[in-house]
C-alpha cells in the first residue's frame, strides 16, 4: 500500500511500508533498523526522548500491531527533512498522528511524533 507520494525520499516510502505491513511480516525489525541510524533521536508523547534505533525499533511493535490502515492527510518534504499527517486506523477508532523527520545519508535521523495520547490508548494503542 502507498501511503507517502513518490516525492518523498526513498527511507520514509520503506519506512511507510513497514508500519503498514502487518505485525506477522516485523518481525524484530530487521527491514526498519538499516532505515535509521545508529544514534536515532526519536521523540514522542508516550515514549517521551530517546536516543538510539535499537529502542525505537523495539517500541513502534505496539503501533504496528494495532494499526490496519494509514490514510495521507499531507506531507511536505524538503531538503532537510519531511512532515506527514496521516490517520490511523486503530482496533478502536482512528487517531491523527504527526511526523516531522530529519534524513542523513539517505537514513532518517531524527523523528518527533505528535499526537494525543490519551486519545490512542482508548482507541487501542499500546
Amino acid at each position: 500500500m502507498t501511503v507517502v507520494s513518490s516525492s518523498a525520499p526513498s527511507a520514509l516510502k520503506t519506512y511507510y511500508g513497514i508500519l503498514t505491513q502487518g505485525i506477522k511480516d516485523y518481525s524484530d525489525g530487521d527491514k526498519l533498523s538499516p532505515l535509521l541510524v545508529e544514534d536515532f533521536d526519536f521523540e514522542g508523547p508516550i515514549a517521551g526522548h530517546e536516543i538510539g534505533a535499537a529502542l525505537f525499533v523495539e517500541g513502534v511493535k505496539g503501533f504496528i500491531a494495532n494499526v490496519s490502515k494509514i490514510d495521507l492527510i499531507q506531507e511536505v518534504h524538503d531538503a532537510h527533512g519531511s512532515a506527514v499527517i496521516y490517520d490511523a486506523h486503530m482496533p478502536k477508532g482512528v487517531v491523527r498522528l504527526t511526523e516531522f523527520f530529519s534524513f542523513v545519508d539517505g537514513k532518517i535521523q531524527r523523528l518527533r511524533l505528535l499526537f494525543d495520547p490519551a486519545d490512542y490508548l482508548a482507541k487501542g494503542g499500546g
